[in-house]
């Protein structure tokens, strides 16, 4: 386990994990496990700060995966309503391991890399559910977030391993990378005993740029420093 590993249960009645490159607009589908962006966005609100970024180191998939779809009136871009289909698991539990590092591309705020502070703030933010609300892919999909008191056993601990062929991992932000650009990152999961173990982003084998994008600033009248939350 590393060092400032946190480990927690999410779980909701639906989750729609869309592929970003074709969620746009019509009929939406969800990929049959969670995106590492899916399970980032979790633990980002959980806990944030611009100071850290947060990995996905892995995700047990408690329950069967389990699809079901749903008459849906989205709002049209043009105006007025259309119907579609969406598909969403329906019945989902996981239990996540992540981790961060801190941004060393934020070196304007090099006084917030505190790292037992932040690891603690996390912890004591999973035993409240969170700091914001918590959605499953997407925002009609609400999930629930809970410390793990005992660790369950995942319904496909005894079966063979799984493999999804070529699929979404995250995104990269400027931020993150220094480049003025916003990447997408893909590649092959595996599921092996109900586990999915998440490859790093730079190990990602296939990359697309999406579009320019600047890196986002942020001043100290905006930012609640580490030190000032542990006082508070």
């Amino acid at each position: 386990m590393k060092k400032n590993q946190i480990t927690y249960k999410v779980s909701g009645r639906y989750a729609l994990f869309t592929d970003p490159m074709t969620k746009i607009g019509g009929e939406k589908s969800t990929m049959v496990v969670p995106t590492a962006e899916a399970l980032i966005g979790v633990t980002s609100s959980v806990y944030w700060k611009p100071t850290i970024k947060w990995r996905i180191d892995e995700v047990k998939i408690l329950n069967p995966i389990r699809t079901e779809s749903k008459g849906i009136r989205p709002i049209k871009y043009d105006g007025g309503n259309d119907l579609s289909f969406y598909t969403y698991l329906a019945d989902v539990a996981y239990e996540v391991k992540a981790h961060f590092e801190f941004n060393e591309f934020r070196q304007d705020l090099r006084q917030d890399f505190q790292e037992d502070k932040h690891f603690q703030i996390a912890k004591r933010s999973i035993k409240r559910g969170g700091r914001r609300d918590i959605f499953l892919g997407v925002r009609e999909c609400q999930g629930y977030v809970e410390e793990i008191i005992e660790e369950e056993t995942s319904c496909y601990e005894n079966t063979p391993d799984m493999e999804f062929g070529l699929v979404f991992h995250s995104f990269l932000y400027p931020d993150q990378s220094g480049k003025e650009e916003l990447e997408a990152l893909f590649w092959y999961p595996k599921m092996e005993k109900g586990i999915i173990k998440f490859c790093k982003q730079e190990e990602c084998p296939v990359r697309r740029t999406i579009r320019s994008m600047n890196i986002k600033n942020f001043t100290r009248d905006q930012l609640t420093f580490v030190e000032k939350e542990v006082l508070e």
